[in-house]
């Protein structure tokens, strides 16, 4: 790994600092950066280009943030085989998984060629109305149908494989991947799932009835969520960045993708250890 892309939420208060110490240890180990203007104007070190210029060029991309800059990434990466490793500029993160002070030793890894690799799958979902397809999503996280800012509830028919599951009265679904299921999903109630579980969950936000409970299903599923009653206009939202309004009657289909994304993690990395810290799980001493 001698060629580095680099994405980073400029707007961080420590942005500039991580940066040109990213710069630093990069031109001493002989690693070439690549970047678009603003990024280069404070690192004061690396090639600027174009992003999708640049994808082609690196051999991994760096983002430095927080999991919001992870999938901002993984979203411009749009299917490209290309490794991603995240740098936290922050506490630690579910995506960002390496911590801003080991940001130096991230550089000598990816150098030496001496890192772990996680391959995350990727939901596509497909937007149809009136029997036509009208938009195509990727999802790293989740994709969610949601009521947005009313406060009628809504109904979401849900059907699997061509098989009927229920009609779900709610505030909204979440269909989410194993690398998703920390996110959106689990605030509603959504169990965790490793991340190389084969599984999609299906969670929902505030139903309607105490029976209503989250669902595994195998990734290999076609899952088929459509708008049976609502007052007004739902939000489909994918990995909370992209997404458009759904009338009465749309139909949006979600399963596995062809594409992945790859996670560098530095050596010693633990998805579990992760877990315990962000979510303050402590055992007994007894």
């Amino acid at each position: 790994m001698k060629r580095i892309g680099i994405i980073a939420n400029c707007r961080k208060e420590r942005a500039a600092d991580v940066l040109q110490r990213l710069a630093g240890k990069a031109k001493d180990l002989g690693l070439d950066l690549f970047a678009d203007e603003p990024i280069v104007r404070l690192l004061k070190h690396g090639k600027t280009v174009k992003p999708d210029e640049m994808f082609d060029r690196v051999d991994a991309v760096m983002a430095l943030g927080g999991d919001g800059t992870m999938l901002r990434a993984v979203r411009a990466l749009d299917g490209r085989d290309k490794p991603v490793i995240g740098v936290n500029m922050g506490g630690l993160g579910f995506l960002t998984s390496v911590a801003e002070e080991k940001l130096d030793h991230a550089l000598e890894c990816l150098a030496a060629d001496d890192y772990l690799v996680s391959v995350r799958a990727i939901a596509e979902s497909v937007v149809e109305r009136n029997g036509a397809e009208i938009a195509q999503y990727w999802a790293l996280n989740d994709v969610v149908v949601s009521n947005g800012p009313s406060s009628r509830v809504v109904t979401l028919d849900v059907s699997i494989d061509s098989d009927t599951v229920t009609s779900y009265v709610c505030d909204g679904l979440i269909v989410s991947t194993p690398t998703g299921s920390t996110g959106h999903s689990l605030s509603s109630g959504g169990p965790i799932l490793s991340p190389e579980t084969q599984a999609f969950v299906i969670s929902l936000i505030c139903p309607h009835t105490l029976s209503s409970r989250p669902l595994v299903v195998p990734d290999k599923s076609l899952i088929l969520i459509r708008v049976a009653n609502s007052a007004g206009d739902l939000l489909l939202s994918v990995d909370g960045q992209v997404g458009q309004p759904l009338v009465h009657g749309d139909c949006v289909r979600v399963s596995r993708s062809d594409r992945s994304v790859r996670f560098l993690h530095l050596p010693g990395h633990s998805y579990f250890a992760v877990l315990r810290q962000k979510l303050h799980w402590s055992g007994s001493n007894v």
